[in-house]
């Protein structure tokens, strides 16, 4: 049997609540991170248990200060729809890397679940609370190579390709 249009609709909307996470955290856009999560939302990762706010306040200058960058891959993700809230599982891995090289607190791979508590409010789907559950971790150290030749390249700023793209395609800059 389908399910109603609107069942859809709200996987679909929770799913991006996850991915707009990932690429604020990756792109360091806190704005989108916040997004996220209602205002007056609860986090839990490894070392961290608060507010979104607080969480923000903690994370915010570890991946400024410590991070060249990280990028989280998303996997599996089954939604478990309550009415006006939801259980959201997501598997996924976190990528990390930053200098120096050798160091493995800024150069490491984590298996991570992402367990939210998803609230609808006002006709808007967000994280109520989350639990960023590490499954396993292991060091990168020393392991990141340069890349073969010039292309592309991801920054977390205003000249990353991404942003680039969404300037140009809304008219606000030339690419």
């Amino acid at each position: 049997m389908d399910a109603p249009w609107n069942e859809w609709s709200d996987r679909r909307q929770i799913h991006d609540v996850v991915l707009r996470y990932c690429r604020g955290i990756d792109r360091l856009d806190f704005a989108l991170v916040r997004s996220a999560y209602h205002p007056d939302a609860v986090d839990h990762h490894t070392g961290f248990d608060g507010s979104v706010d607080e969480y923000l306040a903690w994370v915010e200058p570890k991946l400024r200060a410590r991070r060249g960058g990280t990028m989280h891959i998303v996997a599996n993700h089954l939604v478990e729809l309550l009415g006006d809230t939801a259980i959201s599982e997501t598997y996924g891995t976190s990528v990390h890397w930053g200098e120096p090289a050798d160091d493995p607190r800024a150069n490491f791979t984590s298996g991570v679940r992402f367990v939210d508590h998803m609230a609808r409010r006002d006709g808007r789907w967000a994280i109520a609370e989350r639990w960023a559950v590490r499954e396993w971790t292991r060091s990168d150290a020393g392991r990141l190579m340069p890349k073969e030749a010039a292309g592309p390249a991801g920054t977390r700023d205003g000249d990353d390709p991404l942003a680039r793209l969404q300037r140009k395609l809304r008219g606000t800059e030339d690419m």
